[in-house]
C-alpha cells in the first residue's frame, strides 16, 4: 500500500541546538539588529536559524525574524554550532569562500523547495546580489540558482509521484509549483514522461516485479 503523502516542514533549529556560548537576545541587541547599529559590531554576533548564516550587528542584509535569532559572544562560537559567515559583512573579518557560500545557497533550497524561491529572494536570504548570486553558482555548480532549485522540485516531485496517492496538483502544490500546467510541462522536459505517464511507468513496474515474485515462490 502507498504512504500517504506527508508535508514535513523544514525545523530550522536542526544543528544549532543550543549550547556555550549561545546568549539572550535582549530588546537592546534586537534594536542593534533592526538599526544596524555598527557601536555593537564588538559586543556579539547573531546567527539565523532558518538560514544557516551568523552577521555583525551592523549587517545590511534583510531582517531576519525575531524568534529565529541566536545571539553569540563571537564568531567562533557561531562556527563551533554550525553556522557560516555571511558573505556581505564578512563577521570573521575575511571573505567567505565562494564554494561554502554557494553550499549555503544549495542547503537553503534543498530544505525550502516548497517555498516561493527567486534569484532576488535567494540573494536576499544569503546576502548577496542577484548577479554575484548568478554567476557565482553557476561557475561553481554548472547550472544556475533557478535550474538547481527546479531539479530539486522534480527529485522531491518524482518521490511523491513513486510513495503517495496525492493528485498530480497536490504534488505540484507540496513541491512548491501551483501552476499545474507549468509543472506538468517541467516535468516532462525533465524527465520525458508526465507526471502521469510517469506514475502509470513506475506503477507497471512495481506490478510486473510483484507478479515475476510471486512465480518464483
Amino acid at each position: 500500500m502507498k504512504n500517504k503523502m506527508k508535508s514535513v516542514p523544514y525545523n530550522a533549529s536542526v544543528g544549532h541546538t543550543a549550547g556555550n556560548g549561545i546568549e539572550t537576545l535582549t530588546e537592546e541587541k534586537w534594536q542593534a539588529i533592526i538599526l544596524n547599529n555598527e557601536a555593537y559590531n564588538r559586543k556579539f554576533f547573531y546567527a539565523v536559524k532558518t538560514t544557516g548564516i551568523f552577521c555583525r550587528p551592523s549587517c545590511k542584509s534583510k531582517m531576519p525574524n525575531k524568534e529565529n535569532v541566536l545571539i553569540f559572544d563571537n564568531a567562533q562560537q557561531a562556527i563551533t554550532e554550525g553556522f557560516r559567515p555571511c558573505k556581505r559583512c564578512k563577521p570573521t573579518g575575511g571573505p567567505l569562500p565562494d564554494h561554502e557560500w554557494v553550499t549555503q545557497i544549495t542547503h537553503y533550497i534543498e530544505a525550502n523547495y516548497n517555498k516561493k524561491l527567486t534569484l532576488q529572494s535567494l540573494a536576499d536570504i544569503c546576502h548577496g546580489s542577484p548577479y554575484h548570486l548568478q554567476r557565482t553558482f553557476k561557475r561553481i555548480k554548472r547550472v544556475t540558482p533557478i535550474e538547481y532549485i527546479q531539479k530539486t522540485r522534480i527529485t522531491k516531485a518524482v518521490e511523491y509521484l513513486a510513495d503517495s496517492e496525492e493528485s498530480i496538483t497536490e504534488i505540484a502544490g507540496a513541491v512548491g509549483m501551483y501552476n499545474t500546467s507549468y509543472f506538468t510541462t517541467l516535468f516532462k522536459k525533465k524527465t520525458g514522461l508526465t507526471p502521469t505517464e510517469y506514475r502509470q511507468l513506475n506503477r507497471n513496474k512495481e506490478m510486473y516485479t510483484g507478479d515475476k515474485n510471486d512465480n518464483k515462490k
